[in-house]
């Protein structure tokens, strides 16, 4: 009988130990649902319907409309005018014995006039198009920061919603072995070989596992409502990463220096803010074009008839080509007070690009480090769940020698999940850091994702 009970108390941890395997492997190798949706599919989705996306194109939609409406004020206007009118005309005289005499006349009167006018001297509206063009250029490069920025929003919350299923699995793994564990610890004690703290231990351990499991769906639910805000409505789960094939190719360049400079040259907010700037020095020519003379050709052709009450009968008509000239003298200090508005908006243009471009260089560091620095805590992670691996192997064989406990074995166990939940999350972090890194560098966000897209499913 003793023999038998020592029997069981030895299988009870190896059973432990199978179902702990079995359950990381399930959830390696579980079956998923066909359409899942994977990180390249989950950008896709979101760039149809993110609301913040959208309004970024048709503002630039509009931006791009500034250069053709600024070219065509450099180009032939021509206008067509034409009126016909009905004239009642009470004429008054004193005829030659003093009486006052009245006439009423009535008859139409008709105009056609044809005018074409074209620019020839005209700075100010020569410097407009540079403007416009300069304002299209911030605009294009502000949708390529909303692009970028998408990406990387994208990929954060389908990360979090991997990191919350993660954690429920975890979480699950850890539950299957506390009632496996209860379970041993209930049939100790009725054989007589366990004792009743075991089993409260352990139940103590199952409740709190319940409240974990409580905890993390909640969370899978909150973060895939956050994914679905940038998506839409999904009709399926996201799919998971391997995390066994989760390495990141190494940074080309790996200097922190050489991606400054990369960022410098290439980065789509310092590209916007250069176009802004270039469109502020531009507003100061066009303003200082105020003091500046225009020179226009302009060509008339216009019939009339019965344009007054002498000639009723007659008709004109009157051809005119030539060159108009318009030289301003004083506007009442409307121009100099435009210039000084247009030399201060260009300064804090410059100032604005400074402050960019320092801002710029913070979180290129920044994210540099979290990508080196991902590199080595993975590792460390890697050969902490070695090392907690080990110890629970200790533990099991310590329990099974009567010096260890039940909730020992727990507690190494749970170690070994917080150790595995860092060490997805790690590589979670890594990949979001070197996404954001790439972005802020000029990369386009949405290449990168779909080059990553090979680690969204398991092998095989």
């Amino acid at each position: 009988m003793a023999a038998s009970l020592m029997l069981r108390r030895w299988r009870a941890p190896h059973r432990l130990a199978g179902l702990l395997a079995a359950a990381l492997l399930a959830g390696a190798l579980a079956p998923r649902p066909a359409q899942a949706v994977d990180l390249w599919q989950a950008y896709q989705l979101a760039r149809g319907h993110d609301a913040r996306l959208r309004a970024a194109r048709a503002g630039t939609e509009a931006q791009r409309e500034r250069l053709p409406q600024a070219q065509a004020q450099l180009r032939p206007q021509v206008a067509l005018g034409a009126s016909r009118l009905h004239n009642d005309l009470s004429r008054t005289s004193v005829n030659f014995l003093g009486q006052p005499v009245t006439v009423d006349e009535r008859y139409w009167s008709e105009n056609l006039t044809l005018s074409v006018r074209q620019p020839l001297y005209r700075p100010a509206l020569v410097a407009g198009v540079e403007v416009a063009r300069a304002q299209v250029a911030d605009a294009e490069a502000m949708l390529r920061v909303e692009e970028n920025n998408l990406a990387a929003r994208v990929a954060e919350a389908y990360l979090n919603v991997l990191l919350a299923q993660d954690q429920l699995e975890l979480v699950l793994v850890q539950r299957r072995a506390a009632e496996a564990q209860a379970d041993a610890a209930r049939k100790a004690l009725a054989a007589g070989t366990g004792t009743r703290t075991d089993v409260d231990d352990v139940e103590a351990r199952l409740d709190l596992l319940r409240a974990d499991e409580l905890r993390a769906r909640q969370q899978i639910d909150f973060a895939r409502r956050q994914l679905e805000v940038l998506t839409g409505p999904l009709s399926s789960v996201p799919h998971p990463l391997d995390h066994e094939r989760l390495t990141l190719p190494a940074l080309v360049p790996d200097g922190l220096q050489a991606w400054l400079e990369r960022a410098e040259a290439a980065s789509p907010e310092l590209a916007a803010l250069r176009a802004r700037r270039d469109a502020a020095a531009r507003e100061v020519e066009r303003a200082a074009a105020g003091h500046r003379p225009t020179v226009d050709a302009v060509l008339q052709l216009t019939r009339s008839a019965s344009e007054n009450v002498t000639t009723p009968s007659s008709r004109y008509t009157n051809r005119a080509i030539g060159i108009q000239l318009n030289v301003p003298l004083y506007s009442g200090g409307y121009v100099d007070s435009t210039v000084r508005q247009a030399v201060a908006e260009l300064t804090r243009a410059e100032e604005n690009l400074e402050s960019l471009r320092r801002d710029l260089f913070v979180r290129v560091a920044e994210q540099h480090r979290l990508v080196e620095e991902g590199v080595q805590r993975i590792q460390a992670l890697l050969r902490a769940r070695e090392s907690a691996q080990t110890a629970l192997r200790s533990s099991e064989m310590s329990q099974r020698a009567g010096v260890r406990t039940i909730l020992d074995v727990l507690e190494a166990q749970q170690r070994l999940q917080n150790v595995e939940r860092e060490l997805r999350a790690a590589r979670y972090q890594q990949l979001l850091a070197r996404l954001r890194l790439l972005t802020l560098a000029g990369d386009d966000g949405g290449g990168e994702i779909e080059r990553l897209r090979e680690l969204a499913a398991p092998a095989g």
